[in-house]
């Protein structure tokens, strides 16, 4: 028996991570924290509004998996040793935002992936070079005896 697996609107996954960020960023991230999430989040809404576009899901798939990568450099770069006591409540609850951002961005990752397939995109992103370096390489003999100049 196959399990079916729920339909997230694309729409939920780019408010709850709007607002996540938005509160992460509130106390002690750094300027590319927001711009690396929020411009990822903009390609979201490229996503939401153009709902026929692959290029455009795919995009922001990219770009999600990219900012887990990011967020977690922020956090080990950027987490301070010691906190102010009187922001210890701000700080707290901004990096528990943030934090819950990150936990949850391979999930809307899978979500957002399921998206794109629905949409028409492939299984995998095949890169075959192999295939590309042989088509480039592989030439019919007239075509050879014109470049080489010989002749049979």
């Amino acid at each position: 028996m196959e399990m079916e697996i729920p339909a997230i609107n694309l729409k939920a996954i780019v408010l709850v991570h709007w607002l996540l960020s938005l509160w992460g960023c509130m106390a002690w991230l750094p300027p590319s924290y927001a711009w690396g999430n929020f411009s990822v989040l903009a390609v979201g809404l490229w996503a939401i509004a153009q709902r026929d576009s692959l290029d455009a899901v795919l995009m922001f798939l990219m770009g999600m998996t990219m900012t887990i990568v990011t967020d977690i450099l922020h956090f080990g770069y950027f987490y301070p040793s010691v906190v102010v006591e009187s922001g210890r409540d701000m700080f707290r609850f901004s990096s528990g935002m943030a934090i819950l951002s990150l936990v949850l961005k391979p999930v809307s990752c899978f979500f957002v992936y399921q998206m794109y397939r629905e949409r028409g995109g492939e299984y995998n992103v095949n890169f075959d070079l192999e295939t590309s370096v042989d088509s480039r390489c592989t030439t019919d003999s007239a075509d050879s005896a014109f470049i080489t100049g010989r002749r049979y």
